[in-house]
Parts: C-alpha cells; structure tokens; sequence
C-alpha cells in the first residue's frame, strides 16, 4: 500500500463517535501494512458502514454476518480491548 493510500484510509477513519476514531486509529498503526487484497477490501466495505453499525460490530454488540469480514472485524476488536483497558 502507498502513502497516499494509507492516508485516503486514515481519513475514511476519521468518524463522528470518538471511541470507534481512536479504535481505527489503533488499528491502521498496527494492521495496517497488512492491509492487502482481500483485507483491504473487507476494511473499505467496513468503513462504508454508519459509525452506529461498526461500533455496534467493534464491541461485539452485533455478531458480523459475513465471513470475509470476520477478520478484520476481530482485528478491530483486539484494538478496542486495547483502548478499552486503557480507560478510553
């Protein structure tokens, strides 16, 4: 992935709801050059949701439907316990 196409995703990251901003950040710093393909595309798809669906996804309130997510919704949600433990 480029720089320039990191920095597209960093601002698709960019949300209304702080919480779901600080778990895509964590997860672009630790994911994201392995953002490739098929994981990338599931991400892209990701972000297409409203903020209440993906938080809803990140914090397990909802269970991801579809396979070719569950990934990369898991990998978020490693970043969200991380944020969680931190008192955020």
């Amino acid at each position: 992935m480029t720089t320039e196409q990191l920095n597209r995703l960093r601002w698709q990251c960019r949300r209304g709801l702080l919480e779901l901003d600080l778990v895509l950040e964590r997860f672009l710093e630790k994911h994201g050059d392995q953002l490739q393909g098929e994981r990338l595309n599931s991400f892209q798809t990701l972000l297409a949701y409203t903020d209440d669906e993906l938080w809803d996804l990140v914090r397990a309130r909802t269970e991801c439907r579809e396979t070719r997510l569950a990934e990369v919704v898991q990998w978020m949600r490693e970043c969200r316990d991380r944020t969680d433990s931190q008192g955020i």
